[in-house]
C-alpha cells in the first residue's frame, strides 16, 4: 500500500490544496484548517451552510494567508498579532468555545462579498480542544485545529471505486474523491479494508498514526467541489450500503502519534 495523495484545506470549508509532501503535527497537517469563517455569533460557517465556499482558494504563505476567488481581487491576510481573542465554535452544538484571533476588517469584507452575508475570518493561533471528552470514542486531547473531530482523514481509493460501481448500478454518475475532502488517500488496499483498521496503528512512511474510527458523512459529500452544485448522491447510495447505526460511513479518522515529514508514495503498513 502507498500514499497516493495529500491534501489540506487552509480555511475550513475552502477549496483543497494538493501537495507532494507535508509536515505532520499532533493536530494534523501543517496549514490545515487553522482558519475558519464564522458568523456574527461566532459559529463556524462551512459548506453545510453555503456551497459558495467551494470558490474560495486559500494558500498558506509565511506569516499568513492568500485568498483568491473568481470575480474578487486577491487578498493577503496576515496572521493576527495581539488583539483580543474572540470565542468561536466549529458548530452550534459544540460545548467548548475556543479563543481565536480576528483577521481584520479587510478579510471580513472580502469574504462577506464572496459569501453574500456578514462573516468574520478568524485564526486559531494554538490548536486546542473544541469537543467534550465524551464526544469522541478516541479522544485526541487538546491537539485539534478547526477539523470537525479528528486531526486527519484518510480515504481508500478502492473504496471509492466500489462506491462508484454502486452508483453506476443505480444509473448515477460517479463521484471524485474530492467530494470526501480527505487529507490522505491510500492506494493498493482492498475496498473497505479500512473498516478493519479501526483501533489499530498505521505506519505511513516513518510516522505512526492511530486509526480512531470511521467517518460519518454529511451533506458536504453531495456538493461538487468545483461548481458548488449539490445533488442527492453519494449520500443516498451510502445510506443503502454503508449505513451503520444511522451513520453513513466513508473514510477513516486518524490521530498522529509522531510528528515529521510525509510524502506522496510513502509505504503504508498496518500493525497486527
Amino acid at each position: 500500500m502507498l500514499l497516493r495523495s495529500i491534501h489540506t484545506y487552509p480555511v475550513k470549508g475552502c477549496h483543497r490544496l494538493d501537495h507532494d509532501d507535508a509536515f505532520v503535527h499532533p493536530w494534523g497537517l501543517a496549514g490545515d484548517r487553522r482558519w475558519m469563517v464564522v458568523d456574527a455569533d461566532g459559529f463556524g460557517v462551512t459548506q453545510r451552510e453555503t456551497t459558495r465556499l467551494v470558490g474560495l482558494r486559500a494558500t498558506v504563505r509565511p506569516g499568513g494567508l492568500s485568498l483568491r476567488a473568481d470575480g474578487q481581487p486577491d487578498l493577503d491576510v496576515g496572521e493576527p498579532v495581539g488583539g483580543e481573542p474572540v470565542a468561536v465554535r466549529t458548530f452550534r452544538n459544540r460545548k467548548h468555545p475556543v479563543p481565536a484571533l480576528p483577521a481584520g476588517r479587510a478579510a471580513d469584507d472580502w469574504l462577506g462579498s464572496l459569501l453574500g452575508r456578514a462573516v468574520r475570518l478568524v485564526w486559531l493561533a494554538q490548536p486546542t480542544r473544541h469537543l467534550a471528552v465524551e464526544e469522541r470514542e478516541y479522544d485526541t486531547g487538546d491537539q485539534v485545529a478547526f477539523a470537525d473531530a479528528y486531526p486527519l482523514l484518510l480515504a481508500n481509493a478502492a473504496s471509492l471505486d466500489a462506491l462508484n460501481d454502486w452508483l453506476a448500478e443505480a444509473g448515477e454518475e460517479p463521484v471524485p474523491m474530492t467530494r470526501f475532502r480527505p487529507n490522505l488517500v491510500v492506494d493498493g488496499a482492498p475496498a473497505w479494508a479500512e473498516d478493519d483498521w479501526v483501533g489499530r496503528s498505521l505506519r505511513i512512511g516513518d510516522l505512526r498514526f492511530r486509526a480512531a474510527g470511521p467517518c460519518d458523512r454529511c451533506v458536504v459529500t453531495t456538493t461538487d467541489q468545483e461548481t458548488g452544485v449539490r445533488t442527492k448522491e453519494p449520500l443516498r447510495t451510502l445510506g443503502r450500503y454503508r449505513n451503520v447505526k444511522q451513520k453513513l460511513l466513508f473514510g477513516l479518522n486518524l490521530v498522529p502519534l509522531d510528528s515529521g515529514a510525509l510524502s506522496v508514495g510513502a509505504p503504508i503498513t498496518i500493525a497486527s
